[in-house]
């Protein structure tokens, strides 16, 4: 059964929900308020949520907007309301909530809401395995190390501080930062159709060798559209097949494989370009060494206009310092230095 985290700062509220649940099997973790479940959140490995709308300290709409902020796994979030109006529900769904219980609510109703949550937790689940799936294609060369994990972590960074940006108010919300976390992985999924005597080489390729290497952003998109047919609706397949085909595009057209410009790329993948472009630039490879976090920078911002979308390069330049904790956190070399130098830029 599910390990659930129930959240209420009213004691007897807090027992019939957790009885209830723990009657039914679940094992039940509690807390009081948001900055106690959140705590929760950061020892145990729990994937659903159910909390109580008005607490002290950090109520439930400020506890889903925070959960929506994390890394890692997705977290089914039920809110627990005496609000049913459509206002309440608009409110609640934007700060991050995937179900509500208006109170007062029967036991039959509670399961049958964490029973929905469980099924869609479990697509969570196959959208790990297309993970696996990407990891398995990148493990051919193992001259990359963590490149995905550091790639998918470096775009949600990106596209969170796309949210700052007014420009991209109705285009980037916490769904789409979300998808974007997830998918990002897939952006080299066709390269598990490149032959290893041109993935692996490791001198310059000649003009041949990269129109095949070229070829991995069709390969990649073409599998994704390939499970599009069947799931037409899937917004993660669809994002997850654009970043597949397009990261490789350029600002200025001159990219490939379609040589799409500007706001033509999709916004998905003119941020995994970035990110990709900066891991490839501060990773040890088989054709090269690894440049520091400030020639990468400078490479970067000089390409802003022509290679990257200028501003998505912006907003690189206000995570630089959550770049290098996470190039820290996944790689085996120092980065320290690098962190206390970004402070000067």
């Amino acid at each position: 059964m599910t390990r659930i985290l129930v959240v209420d700062d009213d004691e007897i509220g807090l027992a019939i929900v957790k009885n209830a649940l723990a009657h039914a099997g679940h094992d039940v973790v509690t807390a009081t308020n948001g900055e106690e479940a959140l705590a929760v959140l950061r020892r145990d490995d729990i994937r659903l949520v159910i909390t109580d709308w008005e607490m002290p300290v950090l109520d439930g709409l400020d506890l889903c907007r925070a959960i929506r902020r994390r890394e890692g796994g997705y977290v089914y979030v039920i809110l627990l309301t005496s609000h049913g109006s459509s206002a309440a529900i608009v409110a609640g769904m934007s700060a991050g909530a995937d179900d509500f219980i208006v109170k007062p609510f029967n036991q039959a109703e509670l399961m049958a809401r964490v029973r929905a949550g469980e099924r869609v937790l479990g697509l969570e689940t196959r959208k790990m395995v297309i993970f696996a799936l990407a990891k398995l294609a990148e493990s051919r060369d193992a001259d990359t190390g963590q490149h995905l994990e550091r790639v998918q972590a470096y775009s949600r960074k990106l596209a969170e501080a796309l949210m700052d940006n007014p420009n991209y108010a109705d285009e980037v919300d916490a769904e789409f930062v979300r998808l974007v976390y997830q998918t990002s992985p897939l952006h080299d999924i066709g390269k598990v159709g490149i032959p290893d005597c041109v993935l692996l080489k490791p001198g310059r390729l000649s003009d041949h060798e990269f129109d095949i290497m070229k070829s991995h952003t069709l390969v990649g998109a073409q599998t994704l559209e390939a499970a599009l047919e069947n799931y037409p609706t899937a917004k993660f397949l669809q994002m997850a097949r654009d970043i597949a085909l397009a990261h490789h595009e350029r600002w200025d057209g001159l990219g490939y494989p379609r040589r799409l410009q500007g706001k033509e790329i999709p916004l998905a993948a003119r941020i995994v370009a970035v990110a990709d472009v900066y891991d490839a630039l501060t990773s040890k490879r088989v054709y090269k060494g690894s440049f520091t976090h400030t020639v990468a920078r400078e490479i970067i911002l000089g390409d802003a206009g022509t290679h990257f979308d200028p501003d998505v390069v912006e907003a690189f330049t206000t995570v630089e310092s959550d770049f290098l904790e996470i190039r820290q956190r996944f790689s085996a070399g120092e980065v320290r230095e690098e962190m206390a130098l970004v402070a000067t830029y």
